[in-house]
């Protein structure tokens, strides 16, 4: 893609931020819905933030815009609990992203001879870099917007559509053992998807499909929630201490049929739809139930490449290993991006969701959560090691 069509999708990417803004009062700009997740607004902040950080501070060596707002907008430095209260009104919050959004693009299509040599403007990856961002961001506003929607659902009464339980299905794919490459490239690729790796795996089974709610279903009301003997002691006990049977944004209607919610409100479950709003403890107690397990992450890339997954990029699908740092990783624009996760508690997801943006969807692109986290729209596809 030319210089002139990033340009464009990072505009594209702006415009979605301001839009998921533009449509909320006051009190959700600025109100915390999940423990985990920033205020509404400060995301469009912090995004409008980093253009500047990267393009003006580091590239052009001007930090007027950010030195001010540093501390707000830099994660460590501002408890998500006081973002809220710190952020301006929400005209003028627009007014202020607007203006410099269409700044930061001018600057990108003016480029001064001096400023195209900076390391960040190689390849176009500061640009790259910066869609990518933006679409994250976007996800997790999303991510909010679903919060806010399961806190302020109030169920009606109204009858929902009956669907049946299904057992597993066993449709996988044999993988031969063999060498795989996993990892991307600059310019798209984040600093833990590099460098390059050659993967050797023994031979396994992957699932075709992600497993899907009427699969999910059969966990459930085979005391898949109540048996111990599938969680392991972590898992056991935080599904104990809070109470977790079912997925995340299910309800069970006063007949005893299943939905869900959404930012929209209630919705209705498809059973061949991938489960998603899982945690890592529950995909790998339902990996334990069915006789499988998840995928380390590496086998699901070496599958992704060659082919053989289906329904990709529905739900994130958590992998079996923790977070960690490729053979010869070096952080890439900054350490903070990955560096502080490789602590053994987060674990890596592939695929993406309805939600994620394309610029993400790439079979190496690397997400990760801690083990208890069900507010993202995670699910599962099972594996099955050869013997």
């Amino acid at each position: 893609m030319n210089t002139d069509l990033l340009i464009s999708e990072l505009g594209q990417t702006q415009s979605l931020l301001l839009a998921l803004v533009e449509d909320v009062d006051e009190t959700t700009l600025r109100r915390q819905y999940h423990s985990d997740l920033s205020p509404l607004g400060w995301h469009l902040g912090h995004c409008v933030f980093i253009e500047c950080l990267w393009l003006h501070e580091e590239i052009r060596g001007d930090n007027s815009v950010t030195q001010p707002i540093t501390d707000f907008y830099t994660p460590p430095h501002t408890p998500k609990s006081e973002r809220g209260k710190l952020l301006p009104a929400k005209n003028a919050l627009l007014a202020w992203a607007r203006e410099l959004q269409a700044f930061n693009l001018h600057v990108l299509r003016n480029l001064r001879p001096e400023w195209r040599e900076h390391p960040l403007l190689k390849d176009d990856y500061v640009i790259h870099f910066l869609i990518q961002h933006n679409s994250q961001h976007y996800e997790t506003m999303l991510m909010i917007l679903t919060q806010k929607a399961l806190e302020e659902f109030r169920p009606d009464g109204s009858s929902h559509q009956t669907w049946q339980a299904m057992a597993p299905r066993r449709e996988s794919v044999d993988i031969p053992a063999g060498h795989y490459r996993v990892g991307g490239k600059q310019p798209t690729a984040f600093d833990n998807e590099v460098p390059p790796q050659r993967a050797d795996l023994g031979s396994f089974a992957i699932s075709k499909h992600p497993v899907n709610n009427a699969e999910y279903l059969t966990f459930m009301e085979d005391g898949g929630y109540r048996r111990k003997d599938l969680w392991g002691k972590g898992g056991w006990s935080w599904r104990q201490q809070h109470n977790i049977a079912h997925p995340h944004h299910w309800r069970q209607s006063e007949e005893g049929d299943w939905y869900a919610v959404g930012m929209r409100g209630g919705y209705e479950l498809a059973g061949t739809e991938p489960v998603s709003g899982i945690s890592h403890y529950e995909a790998r107690a339902f990996a334990r139930w069915a006789d499988g397990c998840l995928p380390h992450e590496y086998q699901w890339e070496a599958a992704c490449r060659i082919g053989v997954l289906e329904q990709t990029g529905r739900v994130w699908e958590w992998c079996d290993n923790t977070f960690h740092p490729y053979e010869g990783f070096s952080a890439f624009p900054y350490p903070e991006y990955s560096q502080p996760w490789f602590d053994g508690q987060h674990y890596s997801l592939r695929g993406g969701s309805l939600h994620t943006r394309p610029s993400i969807k790439r079979p190496s692109f690397r997400n990760f959560f801690e083990a208890d986290k069900r507010h993202i729209l995670a699910g599962l596809r099972l594996a099955y090691q050869k013997r």
